[in-house]
């Protein structure tokens, strides 16, 4: 139907990704087939060595694929050059790592807009207040991250990856590094951007529980696609985990 690509925010066309040479090759993606509708929550799962962050590091534009094709909207950004590719991921990508990644002497408002500063722009205050509230920390913006949680330090690095206002969040392993309760407070979060605000949201995990909050689990398994669950319980995420050996 015309113009149904474009509601994808991110499509994966026969996706490749090798390491090495020779004898030493490592296939780390294999014909990967997959998109990611605008406005909605998917996570990715697999064992370990499954492909899940190579996926969403070629997804997001951290690392080019060898094979196949990777579009951000309608955009093919095998076809950009490398300071065309580091505009895309500072305009229309936001990325979250599970080891939150802020800046310590930073405080939070400077962590937020770090990534605009070093791109040559200058947030407003309002912006980087009105982003930080979003995230439920609209009173510590002076704080820095050694005053802050740990559920508290990936908000802040949450909010420093929609200053941007990108089409498309990218997590890796999100709450890896937090408390039960904490992991909750901060998937909640993820789930109201996409219902309220239209984010799209795309994250790797390895825990049931995180994978539930989705519209959409995708498994891989040895570098390739095994398949996909819509609407997640925590119970038939397990299953199909023991089922691949995860």
């Amino acid at each position: 139907m015309p113009g149904a690509a474009i509601d994808q925010a991110v499509t994966l066309r026969g996706v490749g990704r090798l390491y090495g040479r020779g004898d030493g090759q490592v296939t780390a993606l294999r014909d990967v087939h997959c998109a990611f509708a605008r406005g909605t929550c998917t996570a990715v799962m697999g064992p370990s060595g499954s492909g899940k962050s190579t996926l969403l590091q070629c997804a997001a534009g951290l690392d080019r694929s060898t094979a196949g094709q990777v579009l951000i909207g309608d955009t093919d950004i095998g076809a950009l050059s490398e300071a065309e590719l580091t505009r895309l991921r500072r305009e229309r990508i936001g990325f979250v790592f599970q080891s939150f990644n802020l800046m310590p002497s930073l405080n939070a408002r400077k962590n937020v807009a770090l990534p605009m500063r070093l791109a040559g722009r200058r947030p407003s205050r309002a912006q980087v207040d009105e982003v930080l509230h979003r995230v439920g920390l609209g009173d510590r913006g002076r704080h820095r991250p050694a005053e802050m949680s740990g559920g508290q330090q990936q908000r802040v690095a949450i909010a420093r990856a929609l200053i941007s206002q990108p089409d498309v969040l990218f997590a890796d392993e999100p709450t890896g590094a937090l408390d039960t309760n904490t992991s909750r407070e901060v998937l909640t979060l993820l789930r109201t951007l996409v219902d309220t605000a239209g984010q799209t949201v795309v994250m790797v995990t390895h825990d049931p529980v995180a994978a539930a909050w989705a519209d959409r689990v995708v498994f891989l398994r040895d570098g390739a696609v095994y398949g996909e669950l819509a609407s997640p319980s925590v119970e038939a995420v397990t299953e199909q985990m023991a089922r691949l050996g995860g």
